[in-house]
This record gives structure tokens, sequence and C-alpha cells, in this order.
């Protein structure tokens, strides 16, 4: 089980204070890695990232800000994370832009959603990730080591299913952007393009792309959602914990360019 272990090791984590943020903090802290997390400038502390500091201590675990889409934030950050820290050896692209069922209190034709929505979705789920890869990357490269884990989606590769959602009171219906599906697929392919590419200089690069993580969906969603998964079930924290720490790890040493997919058997069919 060392090979899962990450004493010593220095990981930085973007989107901190999402949803999935303090799952992938918990595991990376549990396993010995010291964090420094980012989230945008002015975010709200959350309740659960408090937690985290509290029984790991600021030293283990430090909140930086910085916006994925801004280079000289993201630069400042690492200057930051070098100086508290050391150089960091793990990577995970956390951050990202959805739109959840009811967000703004009606639904969408999908000939009507702006531009604009659709073109922040890719600034943030597909530039700002790659930008973020650059940033932190040229510090890998350096030290001529290191493992990035980009957060995907189920949605990279399928359509999402537009029955989830017909029970919602949404005229026009709700719909999941476009966009959202369309970045993570980004993701992939930008996945395997730097994992090709830097692979000589020692950096891993894979993706790991959960299916629906439980938390808030209203009952009739989960339950059409769920009879669509063979496992039956949607994920729970400690279903993702495992995989990124294998991604993260010496575990996965020969390991790069995948997609790992985490998603209870709901792309299969």
């Amino acid at each position: 089980m060392d090979l899962f272990r990450l004493d010593g090791e220095i990981a930085v984590v973007t989107g901190a204070l999402g949803k999935l943020g303090p799952i992938w903090l918990e595991a990376l802290l549990d396993a010995g890695a010291r964090v420094y997390a980012l989230d945008r400038p002015g975010q709200p502390v959350s309740a659960a990232f408090s937690r985290l500091q509290e029984i790991h201590g600021a030293a283990e675990l430090t909140l930086g800000s910085a916006d994925v889409r801004r280079r000289d934030e993201l630069e400042q950050a690492l200057h930051d994370c070098r100086t508290r820290y050391g150089i960091p050896s793990v990577l995970v692209n956390n951050a990202g832009v959805d739109a959840p069922p009811l967000a703004g209190g009606r639904g969408q034709r999908i000939e009507e959603i702006p531009i604009e929505e659709t073109l922040r979705i890719f600034e943030v789920n597909a530039a700002g990730l790659f930008l973020c890869c650059q940033v932190f990357g040229a510090a890998m490269k350096e030290a001529g080591r290191g493992s990035i884990i980009n957060i995907g989606s189920l949605y990279a590769g399928v359509s999402p299913d537009a029955r989830y959602y017909d029970h919602l009171p949404c005229d026009p219906p709700f719909v999941k952007p476009p966009g959202y599906g369309a970045s993570k697929a980004a993701v992939i392919n930008l996945t395997k393009y730097l994992a090709a590419h830097w692979a000589s200089f020692g950096i891993r690069v894979n993706a790991l792309s959960p299916g629906g993580v439980r938390g808030g969906q209203d009952e009739e969603f989960r339950r059409k959602f769920c009879d669509r998964v063979p496992l039956r079930r949607m994920a729970e924290a400690e279903d993702l914990r495992g995989p990124l720490l294998f991604l993260a790890s010496r575990a996965s040493a020969y390991v790069t360019g995948i997609n790992l997919q985490v998603d209870g058997g709901f792309t299969l069919w």
C-alpha cells in the first residue's frame, strides 16, 4: 500500500472550494501530501474546507487565490506555492463551470442558448485547464517529475439524456448546456496531447472522469439516473478517492494519457 502514499509530495488543487474540491483535498492530505488549494479570488471559504484545515492544520493545507483564466494570477500562485512548500509534484485540475437544473429559474431552447454562455464554459473548463497545465507543468519540467490529473466527465463521451430532467417544472425545458460536455471532451484530448509531449520530462498526464456524484439532486432525477447505471447508484465521495490516489501516486508510475472513467459502468452501453 506504500505505492499509494504521497508523503513528501506537494499537490495543487484548483476549484478547491467547489463540490468535488474537498474530496480531492481530503484524499491527498490523508495520503500524506501537503496541499496548496486554489479557487477564485473572493470565493467564500466553505465549511468543508475549514473542517479539513482544522484537522490537518494550515501547515499542511493552504488556500491561495487565482482565476484559472488569468496567467498572471496563476504564476503568482505558483510562486506562493514554491515559497511555502516547494515545486508541486501533483496538479489536480478540478476548476470548472457547470449549470445545474433550475439555475437561473428557467430552462433553455438549444437554438436560443447565448454564445457567450458556451464561450465562458470553454474558457474555464478547457482553456483555463490548459493554462494551469502550462504554468504548473513548467515547474514540473524543471523538477523532472510530476503527475497531472485533469477532471473530466462522463459527458465527455456521451450526450446528456434530457429525459432525466423532463419532470422539472421548466418552460422551456431544462437542458444540460452543450458547452459542458464539449469542453470536457476537449479536456480528454488535451490530456493525451500533454501526455505525449511531456512524457520525456517525467510528467504523467491523465484524466479522471466521474459519473454522477450524489449531492443535492432531487429524488426523481436520482431514480432515473440510477436506473441507467449498471451499478444502480450514483457515485459517493469514497468512490473517487482511490482512483485519484492511483493516478497521483507511484501506483500508476507506468500510466499516462488515459481517461479513467469512474461512472459505475454508465458509459459501457
